[in-house]
């Protein structure tokens, strides 16, 4: 099991919720930690209490995301680790609320930041001779979400890209998974919080989740897709294989 201390890791989305819990839960492993996010103030507040540095990053910014990688490897030496968790909700579904404005939005943050992401960070991964890579996606990309088709859509995309990209990344020491949490407390719930408790379901705290992103940088698990659920222990999902094909009887 690859030892975390004395590693480098870019945390985006790292201004709160999910991020600022790994950047926290990474530091207590000895990982020097580089915050990214759109919110500077509170980025920076997260950076300063962690003991590590702050970049300013749209992950939507296919420029951004190399600019991001360029500055932790002039501040901090180098790559090892980097948390792909930047993420919004929609806002939008596909009749009459659709907004072509928040739908590019979305998927422009929940699926180009993670594809722009491991894309500028490749490279740096490969120069440091391997490395590690976990993406958030979400139950919704394990299952159908009525309320939220098109978020379902760039977490089911998540997922898909973990599972292909990951085993062949794994040959190049290079380990890629996705972390698929239920309701966890960050701003994508704020809306529907209220909501969410009064009909019995509980809010996952943030640890639960760094935690097992932590566990997931610390292994060599390559290409899982693993759920975090209130009251049950994390664990890789496992998906059913697909139908494989028939010969045609004469």
């Amino acid at each position: 099991m690859p030892a975390l201390d004395g590693k480098v890791a870019l945390v985006t989305g790292g201004a709160g919720g999910l991020g600022a819990a790994t950047a926290r839960a990474l530091t207590a492993k000895g990982v020097k930690v580089v915050v990214s996010d759109v919110d500077e103030a509170s980025g920076r507040a997260v950076a300063e209490e962690v003991g590590g540095h702050f970049v300013r990053t749209d992950v939507s910014d296919f420029e951004d995301n190399f600019a991001a990688v360029e500055f932790v490897k002039e501040k901090c030496g180098g790559l090892d680790l980097i948390y792909l968790n930047a993420g919004i909700a929609t806002g939008c579904g596909l009749g009459d609320d659709f907004d072509v404005e928040l739908y590019r939005r979305a998927m422009g943050v929940n699926i180009d930041g993670v594809v722009f992401g491991a894309h500028a960070a490749l490279p740096a991964l490969r120069e440091r001779g391997g490395g590690s890579i976990v993406a958030t996606a979400s139950l919704a990309g394990l299952t159908s979400v009525p309320y939220e088709p098109i978020y379902a859509a760039n977490k089911h995309a998540v997922v898909g890209l973990a599972r292909s990209l990951g085993p062949s990344l794994a040959l190049e020491n290079i380990f890629f998974n996705a972390i698929c949490p239920g309701f966890a407390e960050t701003n994508i719930i704020a809306t529907t919080r209220e909501g969410i408790i009064a009909s019995g379901i509980p809010i996952i705290p943030p640890q639960k989740v760094a935690d097992t992103v932590v566990g997931l940088f610390a292994s060599e698990a390559a290409g899982e897709c693993w759920f975090v659920q209130a009251g049950r222990e994390p664990a890789p999902f496992k998906f059913r294989g697909v139908p494989g094909h028939r010969t045609e009887e004469a």
